[in-house]
């Protein structure tokens, strides 16, 4: 394992146009002036945090998913974030990884935000991901997954935990929070990316994108203003960490029945 580049992207994002949202990031992925090996952006990055699924819902060729393939390849490096995808006659907010080869991976949201109806409109996902880069195991999720330790629990298969999200302002105390728990309960680097500015639906979102190192500590975090930020994964810390405080040899078995 070697020390790994990351780069959050933390935006506002033009409502429900795709068009705009993906020349905007492609001009701010296209201006990096360093070398990275991941790329992070928000929940449904090319849309904003919208429940009208069908008009939005693309397939899984579709338009975003071939400028995921074409960036991710100019960059050299993976870019991931969700998306609405329409599949099987269902929607889904579907989170993709895309490599620099254009294979990819995916993972569908498993916990609906009821409070916004999500529950009415997508299809819960039923399996985790695990995803290597590097010799890193990654184990992406979306939004409201965070609120649930018990699926993103690690079962010593991820040394980095990515959460991208479409979080308000008015519950960042939770969002800030949680980071930082699934990191210490985890022993695992958390990355989370959020977006900032005013949805359609007039709700405020202030980032707080941040990256967490395996003790719970703040590496690097910022709010209410737009970044492009390149931070490193230490594998020395890791590999620290998780020697000198083996807690993980000692977490509870357990089985989840979806």
């Amino acid at each position: 394992m070697q020390d790994l580049k990351v780069t959050l992207i933390q935006t506002s994002l033009y409502w429900e146009n795709a068009e705009a949202n993906l020349q905007q990031y492609a001009h701010l992925i296209s201006q990096l002036q360093e070398e990275t090996h991941l790329i992070v952006l928000p929940e449904m990055f090319s849309t904003g945090f919208s429940m009208r699924a069908a008009g939005l819902a693309e397939p899984m060729d579709g338009k975003t998913m071939q400028w995921m393939r074409q960036q991710a390849a100019a960059a050299r490096a993976v870019i991931t974030g969700s998306l609405i995808i329409r599949e099987n006659n269902h929607y889904y907010n579907r989170l993709v990884w895309m490599r620099p080869d254009g294979s990819f991976a995916c993972y569908d949201k498993r916990h609906m935000f009821r409070m916004a109806n999500e529950d009415q409109h997508f299809t819960p996902g039923k399996s985790r991901l695990i995803v290597t880069l590097h010799g890193w195991r990654f184990c992406p999720q979306v939004c409201y997954d965070l609120r649930f330790p018990v699926w993103n629990r690690n079962r010593n298969d991820y040394d980095a935990f990515i959460i991208v999200a479409n979080w308000p302002e008015r519950r960042n105390f939770a969002w800030k929070h949680l980071l930082q728990a699934r990191a210490i309960e985890n022993q695992a680097y958390v990355i989370g990316v959020n977006r900032i500015g005013t949805d359609g639906n007039g709700v405020y979102h202030s980032g707080d994108s941040a990256l967490i190192d395996p003790l719970g500590e703040v590496v690097y975090t910022e709010a209410d203003t737009p970044f492009v930020k390149t931070l490193l994964l230490s594998a020395e810390r890791l590999h620290y960490v998780r020697t000198k405080m083996p807690f993980l040899q000692d977490a509870d078995d357990f089985e989840i029945k979806t």
